[in-house]
Order: C-alpha cells, then structure tokens, then sequence
C-alpha cells in the first residue's frame, strides 16, 4: 500500500537546516547536475558513502520519473524540487507539472510476467534505497527519505 501525503512542507523537518528549493527544467541534463552537487554536498557533510549511494540512485530516478513521465520532456514544465540535509537524514520533494499516476497501479517488476519490461524498475530502486517513499493523491509529488548515522 502506498501512503499518501497531502501537500510539500514549506519548513524543513525538525533538525534539518535550511530547505534549498530549485525549479528545474525538464531536461535530464539539469537532472545531472543536481545530482553531482547533492553529492558534493553530501561528502562535505561526512555522509557515509552507501547512503550517499543510495539517495543519488532515488533521487536520479524520481528526478527522470518527473521529467520523461510527469512532465513528457515538455520544455516548457518545471519540476520543483525541496530538499533538506540533516545530521541524521536526507528529505526530499519532487513535484512534476503532469497529470499524475497511480504507484498501486504500476506493474510490479519483479512478477514473472513483467520481467522483461522496463516499468516499474525506477519505482521499485526508490523504495528500496529510501526509508520512505510517498506521493499524494494525484502522484505527481513525491516525497522520500532516507536515514543515517551521523559521522
């Protein structure tokens, strides 16, 4: 079962520092550069390698998700996008400007007989690098998280 949540904090998580908000276009290229600079960002706060590895592999995916499903590569869509880096956590929120989807409704990867289809995979990677993964009613925002022991 999916949970669902209702609207993106505007404040971070308590124990977090300041948000960094960004507009993104939908070009995978920015979805890149994104990535290099959390990743700087996280080896500057002494964030343990695997769980570096983890948030940069969840959030690549949601990123394209928004970009190529969400938004259709649309260059004239945005995907917004907050995140917070605590001493024992990473939180993130990803909205796209699409119509949204359903997770209960996406194939689930691992079943026989969608073995050899590509959907699902990017979903399925998320859950299991975060601790949390949730999206609201209409699915076009997701919110994930992912704890660690601080340095």
């Amino acid at each position: 079962m999916t949970q669902l949540i209702d609207t993106m904090p505007l404040e971070p998580p308590v124990g977090h520092g300041e948000a960094v908000v960004l507009v993104l276009p939908s070009n995978v290229d920015e979805a890149r550069r994104l990535l290099d600079k959390l990743e700087a960002e996280l080896r500057a706060r002494e964030v343990p390698d695997r769980d570096i590895f983890s948030i940069v592999m969840a959030l690549e995916e949601a990123l394209i998700n928004a970009m190529k499903h969400g938004n259709q590569l649309d260059p004239n869509k945005s995907v917004h996008v907050s995140y917070w880096v605590g001493d024992t956590s990473f939180v993130v929120h990803i909205r796209d400007e699409g119509p949204g989807f359903d997770p209960e409704d996406v194939p689930d990867p691992t079943d026989v007989e969608n073995m050899e289809r590509p959907c699902g995979r990017g979903l399925m990677m998320m859950r299991h690098y975060m601790n949390e993964v949730c999206y609201n009613e209409t699915g076009n925002i997701v919110f994930m998280q992912r704890r660690f022991r601080p340095a």
